[in-house]
């Protein structure tokens, strides 16, 4: 009797708890049309980074989609929600604006790799996650959605009526169970390719495997010296703290820790180093863009890895040709609603603390996000030194 009674009693909990909280409503995994639309969420970083490493730096397509898609599929099984994969942005713009060699780019992606081991396993990680208060995370997250519009707002200004177009789609179509955003958006576009006639030049249906490639250790050293070492404290505060900080607001039922992400990154670098994957990392931003278009799931991961592995094995050999045809006003339409979306973040934030999480936005867009985390923390405990000594109001979030 008492054992029954008990059992109801959980699970009444349990019943109150989904109700009260719509994201645990959903199931670990969903295939449905909301959970495809937010798959295509983080589009917008991804293919104009895609388009450069294939048709500046020489990077092998196929190896490029297919490793993406199986570290999506992954990830998607392993977490049981959207969990962004994403170019290592610092990687990426350097490589692409410096025409570094695929064998340049495939050893930057181990030697970060194996950085993100070494910080997990010796317990470093943890300690910066500790040290780091929230509202500095917060500060690059508005800092990374300032970012993200901006770039958003430069690739609408060739063609801005298609860009508003666009954001009007975004607006009437976002929460729709049948004709999603950003699924409208892909139409739109290759509908624009196929309108140009650009369609049939660029397909080629061919089945194409990834290389084998073998990093060499002058090159990994190489790679670390241009651009490694600066990409260290964005993916420690992007693709880290930001990220677990965003998923715990998302998805309060099923928070991951920082160190689990790490190393994470760590196998999703090193593995794919050898055959022909870019270097990837998990994002703020990425999440952000899934979680506005619709995705709830870890299915939204599958999904996307399953499209990825897709392009890659059957349009490997045109797939650069499409993506360089298809409309960048569209992508960046949906890069200004995730920054804008992204950048709320601080509004949960009060006193000293947004104060300093404008602080740390403001120093990571004028300079990079390194030195913005540096200051962001800097002030952060010189604020609190002061407000110790009751030199400062106590008026600061806790978020």
């Amino acid at each position: 009797m008492v054992l029954a009674r008990f059992r109801r009693a959980v699970e009444g909990h349990r019943v109150r708890v989904r109700e009260n909280n719509p994201d645990q409503r959903h199931r670990d995994f969903e295939f449905n049309l909301r959970e495809l639309a937010g798959s295509m969420g983080d589009f917008g970083t991804l293919l104009p980074l895609a388009i450069g490493y294939i048709a500046v730096c020489g990077l092998d397509p196929a190896g490029l989609f297919i490793w993406m898609g199986l570290v999506n599929i992954a990830t998607g099984v392993i977490y049981r929600l959207p969990m962004p994969v994403e170019p290592k942005k610092v990687i990426a713009v350097a490589a692409i604006s410096q025409r570094w060699s695929p064998s340049l780019v495939y050893a930057s992606g181990l030697g970060l790799g194996i950085t993100w081991f070494v910080l997990t396993l010796s317990g470093l990680m943890r300690h910066i996650v500790r040290w780091t208060p929230m509202f500095v995370a917060r500060g690059i997250q508005l800092a990374l959605g300032i970012t993200l519009a901006w770039q958003g707002l430069k690739l609408m200004r060739p063609d801005p009526l298609l860009g508003l177009v666009a954001i009007v789609i975004v607006f009437l179509l976002r929460k729709s169970r049948y004709a999603p955003a950003t699924i409208v958006l892909m139409l739109l576009g290759v509908g624009i390719i196929g309108w140009r006639g650009q369609l049939g030049q660029s397909l080629e249906l061919t089945i194409s495997l990834p290389p084998l490639t073998l990093p060499r250790l002058d090159d990994v050293w190489q790679a670390m010296l241009l651009a490694g070492f600066a990409q260290i404290p964005l993916s420690i505060t992007n693709a880290v703290i930001a990220t677990a900080a965003l998923i715990r607001d998302y998805f309060p039922g099923k928070p991951v820790k920082e160190e689990r992400l790490m190393l994470n990154m760590g196998f999703m670098n090193v593995i794919p180093a050898f055959f022909g994957g870019m270097p990837m990392c998990h994002g703020a931003g990425g999440l952000a863009g899934q979680y506005y278009f619709g995705a709830r799931t870890g299915g939204a991961n599958i999904i996307e890895g399953l499209i990825e592995i897709s392009l890659g094995l059957f349009l490997g050999k045109s797939i650069g040709n499409l993506l360089t045809a298809f409309p960048m006003p569209l992508v960046g339409a949906m890069m200004l609603l995730v920054g804008i979306e992204l950048g709320r973040v601080v509004l949960k934030l009060k006193g000293w603390g947004l104060r300093v999480a404008v602080f740390t936005a403001a120093f990571s867009v004028v300079a990079n996000m390194a030195v913005g985390f540096g200051a962001g923390l800097a002030v952060a405990y010189l604020v609190r030194a002061l407000k110790h000594r009751r030199l400062l109001p106590c008026a600061c979030s806790k978020s």
